[in-house]
């Protein structure tokens, strides 16, 4: 609502400056310190485009906002500075019976309404273990379409499987010269990953074994029957192991449609391409170009496989005509930055209009010891053991605190998964991180933990209590602690608008963490259930009012919240 107030100065402001034939971008923001105001307006740009005095423009400006039906108390100036001073207590009671009344449907927004976004994540390789390297793809592309449908957007949800290419020639070849399938059932992934690292390790010393391998899968594109079956029982064994996975984080897709969907879909794109004349041969190969400061798109290799961006240009037009989408993010590693340019570049040059709504939401590596892990050298982490690890962490954790507590199990697992996805999701998804499970698990600090213990002391405080909305003291919220919180409850649904637009969940965890840190400074400052019970009301609306954003943002996160722990 505050966030409302200022769009409406902002709006307010910039007509009355275009009527009066100027184009002027008025900012509106909040004051670093709230004793200046909780609403500023600075007229720089003001004065730059109307050219005449700051008092004269700042006076105009002043007479505008106060002739506006906005619950304002207060305006000053301060040299070229409008501060606003709210009505705490009208706007309070609007916002906190607005979440009261709303509950877990608050901070819904229709910004997306009518759009179609597709949403291509997590992505694993089959034949290679889930490692926590895809946990940031999963987690980040998971939460941005929670986010998504919180403001309106109809979002497809594609876990596009590296389930074709030349990493399968490789596996056929080690599978074919070391693989013993008896062994193999023991613990199909396991297995099949050593096997892997197995020919990398012979191709360093014999590089002829990457011709077999380009080979193998050449006669894959050419379906051959052998490598076809062998293919598709490394394919159904790797997604047994995936589901585990997505089962244990609660993720689901709309479509499991990997690179191998493609196989019959590139030749159309690779004739029009001819079409337009923009296929061109070099070296055998067949490539396109893409001008002098990008290198040229690989289209068809020498030997006439197929490439990682063939398919993909495959894929996005059977996407745009599947899905109709107004945008399709792509959330995929910082290191495949030229790929998604190369894709972009490729559409534009076939004539086609919709290149901007191609987007790469990037993301950084998960380091483990400052070092980035690999499964051709043999030095993955397996997602799940460290989600069983988290979860052992965290049940040792509850059971030290809370040694009678039911369903403790349970409330383990949503702790442990709470821990590693929030240590993950909290930071910036274009930076590295350095992986620490330890430190993530922490009950206290910046942990998904702390923010499901800060609702669950909101959940101790409101058990079998009950509140009068109508009976509250309103001139509370003219104290700073109390407005805070007020202030943060509002700014929920500008924080999901700003994340969906940014592609960016570490904006709503990062507010998360602000709203836990004020209530918990709240609580040492107040007795919630007080003796008054117009205080107590009051309080007991607040903290009700803290725990609904706090839980709906949890969700949204892809993290459980609890009623104890």
């Amino acid at each position: 609502m505050i966030e409302q107030i200022k769009f409406e100065i902002k709006n307010l402001l910039e007509k009355y400056y275009k009527d009066n034939g100027f184009d002027v971008s008025i900012v509106v923001e909040t004051p670093k310190d709230p004793k200046l105001g909780d609403i500023s307006v600075p007229m720089f740009t003001v004065v730059k485009v109307l050219r005449k005095p700051m008092p004269q423009i700042v006076e105009e400006a002043l007479n505008i906002i106060k002739n506006a039906s906005l619950p304002i108390k207060d305006l000053k100036s301060v040299g070229a500075y409008i501060n606003l001073f709210v009505d705490k207590e009208v706007l309070s009671e609007k916002i906190l019976l607005k979440c009261l009344n709303e509950g877990e449907n608050y901070g819904n927004s229709n910004i997306g309404l009518g759009k179609n976004v597709t949403l291509d994540y997590s992505s694993p390789n089959i034949a290679k273990s889930f490692s926590i390297g895809h946990l940031r793809s999963t987690m980040i592309g998971n939460s941005i379409k929670l986010i998504l449908k919180k403001c309106g957007y109809n979002t497809f949800a594609i876990n596009y499987l590296g389930d074709w290419g030349t990493q399968f020639g490789k596996m056929i070849v080690a599978y074919k010269k070391w693989g013993n399938k008896e062994v193999i059932m023991n613990d199909p992934i396991s297995e099949l990953t050593k096997l892997y690292v197995k020919f990398h390790e012979e191709a360093e010393k014999d590089p002829s074994l990457d011709d077999l391998a380009r080979e193998a899968f050449r006669q894959m594109e050419l379906s051959n029957p052998e490598y076809l079956d062998l293919w598709k029982w490394i394919r159904e064994e790797s997604l047994k192991e995936s589901a585990q996975i997505y089962d244990l984080l609660e993720i689901d897709f709309d479509s499991y449609n990997g690179e191998a969907f493609y196989n019959d879909k590139m030749d159309p794109i690779i004739k029009e391409l001819e079409e337009k004349h923009l296929l061109h041969e070099d070296q055998g190969a067949m490539i396109v170009d893409l001008g002098d400061n990008i290198p040229p798109a690989l289209i068809k290799r020498s030997d006439g496989g197929s490439l990682y961006i063939t398919r993909d240009l495959a894929a996005v037009f059977y996407r745009k005509k599947e899905y109709k989408f107004d945008k399709i993010l792509y959330v995929v590693g910082n290191e495949q930055k030229l790929h998604f340019e190369q894709l972009k570049m490729l559409v534009d040059k076939m004539g086609y209009d919709f290149s901007d709504q191609i987007v790469h939401v990037n993301f950084g590596l998960y380091l483990t010891n400052g070092k980035k892990a690999s499964t051709r050298k043999g030095n993955v982490v397996k997602l799940y053991d460290v989600l069983q690890t988290a979860i052992k962490l965290a049940y040792d954790l509850i059971s030290e605190k809370n040694p009678n507590l039911k369903n403790k199990d349970t409330i383990a697992k949503y702790v442990g998964i709470a821990a590693i996805v929030f240590a993950d999701l909290k930071n910036y998804r274009g930076s590295d991180i350095d992986f620490n499970i330890e430190q993530a698990v922490k009950f206290e600090g910046q942990t998904g933990p702390y923010l499901q213990y800060t609702s669950v002391r909101i959940a101790s405080i409101l058990k079998n209590v009950e509140f009068d909305f109508n009976n509250i003291s309103k001139e509370l919220f003219e104290k700073e602690h109390y407005f805070e919180l007020v202030r943060l409850v509002s700014e929920f649904q500008s924080t999901i608008e700003k994340a969906a637009n940014e592609a960016s969940p570490s904006i709503v965890a990062k507010y998360l963490l602000n709203l836990a840190a004020s209530f918990n400074h709240f609580y040492s400052i107040e007795k919630i259930n007080a003796s008054d019970e117009k205080v107590r009301n009051t309080n007991l609306a607040l903290a009700k009012s803290v725990r609904i954003v706090l839980n709906e943002g949890l969700r949204l996160l892809g993290i459980h919240y609890l009623d104890e722990m």
